[in-house]
């Protein structure tokens, strides 16, 4: 086992249910058990790291800990032979940040089964510039896909479009030739918006609907939803028939106040997206299509990279919703 130390932040309690989060130094030795060592080069800043760090016991049951759910980086030990000593991997989701320490540690281990070996045409770098959130727009993209929507049919809503997952689902889709409707955010980011492929911009009070109608004009052929609440009920309510929304967040509520109406009248379809344990198959193929088809040429301007020592003042920015696009941590 190598002995060695390594930068990491720690979150841990302060008392009266206050935390702090501090750059200390670790050891190898203790990280939890797993077939794969892995020094991580970088990570990426996400809500639920945001959540962890800040002593959310949704996200994290005990403290010390070290978040990040996102990790990229090299293998530096392996018991498993799928895996040898060298080989450019990636690790996200599954418990990685949450209760098993993350990736905001120069080193992590975990279970083979977790992790991803980097795809052609990726660096480690431009891994992590999607890390979970790519993954999860790459996902909802791939069901969109999957039940047939086609940028022929219509417009697509992307809803939480100036954070992570739908500035890379907004990339994405206008890439591939979709007409993308995006919401702002209560913070007018309109430009930035049509600079990643936005065709249209939608106030949040044009999103919501207030009438209380069981079912509205059909509106959009699909939808990328990482919002939740008021905001998916208008949505799937204003979906054309036979049209596919998928939801991966909750930001605005985990209640979803609608009837059955747009699904048995017009068969509209709603996917849940779970990054954090979807079926490695699936995870591969959609890591495979950001690598391929679907890499965003202008990644660049939806990135902004910071070093571990800045991590601390971001992760308050998140937490204020005064975040954009993607932070990749350079954990070097």
């Amino acid at each position: 086992m190598m002995e060695k130390s390594f930068k990491a932040m720690v979150v841990s309690e302060a008392g009266n249910k206050q935390y702090r989060r501090d750059i200390v130094q670790r050891q190898i030795k203790d990280l939890p058990e797993g077939n794969v060592l892995v020094n991580v080069h970088y990570s990426s800043l996400n809500y639920k790291d945001a959540l962890s760090a800040s002593g959310n016991r949704g996200v994290t049951r005990k403290y010390p800990h070290t978040p990040g759910i996102d990790a990229a980086g090299v293998v530096a030990e392996s018991t498993d032979p799928t895996f040898k000593i060298g080989d450019q991997v990636i690790v996200t989701s599954y418990d990685l940040g949450m209760n098993t320490a993350g990736g905001f540690g120069q080193y992590i281990r975990v279970p083979a089964g977790w992790v991803v070996p980097l795809p052609d045409g990726l660096s480690l770098r431009q891994a992590m510039c999607y890390g979970t959130a790519g993954l999860t727009a790459a996902l909802s993209i791939l069901h969109l896909v999957n039940h047939g929507v086609q940028p022929a049919h219509g417009e697509i809503l992307v809803s939480g479009a100036t954070g992570g997952v739908g500035s890379i689902a907004v990339s994405i889709l206008a890439k591939q030739g979709y007409t993308v409707a995006a919401v702002n955010g209560t913070t007018d980011r309109s430009d930035y918006l049509k600079s990643i492929g936005a065709q249209r911009i939608i106030a949040i009070e044009d999103a919501v609907d207030t009438s209380g109608r069981p079912i509205l004009s059909e509106r959009w052929a699909g939808s990328v939803d990482a919002v939740g609440g008021d905001l998916l009920a208008t949505t799937i309510k204003s979906i054309s028939a036979n049209g596919v929304v998928t939801t991966c967040g909750n930001v605005a509520s985990p209640d979803l106040p609608i009837n059955v109406y747009p699904f048995i009248l017009r068969g509209v379809t709603l996917v849940g997206i779970d990054s954090q344990n979807c079926p490695m198959a699936l995870r591969q193929k959609a890591w495979n299509k950001l690598a391929g088809e679907w890499q965003i040429t202008q990644m660049e301007t939806v990135v902004e990279e910071i070093p571990l020592n800045e991590l601390d003042r971001r992760i308050d920015k998140m937490l204020a919703r005064g975040s954009k696009g993607r932070v990749v941590v350079n954990m070097l």
